[in-house]
């Protein structure tokens, strides 16, 4: 999972695109960035953007393991709301 496919596996989730920007901060949405800093490797963030600030922000040097944990945190809250879960019959 990296950074082009991330949204096809959330949307599968059913995570309502709105609440995910990827590449770009947005309000009132769970941002993935690269970021550059002179002089340091690249890095990827994640974070919930809200009225400006950023919450629960998270720093990672490669993007696959920034983009499993967005995945992992999106994919908790859709189980915590019950919008996915075991399949009928599931042990």
């Amino acid at each position: 999972m990296n950074t082009g496919t991330i949204l096809r596996w959330l949307a599968a989730l059913g995570v309502p695109p709105e609440v995910v920007s990827v590449g770009a901060e947005a309000d009132n949405a769970w941002c993935l960035m690269r970021t550059e800093e002179e002089g340091a490797e690249p890095a990827w963030e994640v974070f919930w953007r809200e009225q400006g600030n950023r919450y629960d922000w998270a720093r990672f040097t490669s993007e696959q393991v920034a983009c499993h944990y967005l995945f992992g945190r999106l994919a908790w809250s859709q189980v915590a709301r019950g919008a996915v879960g075991l399949l009928p019959g599931a042990q």
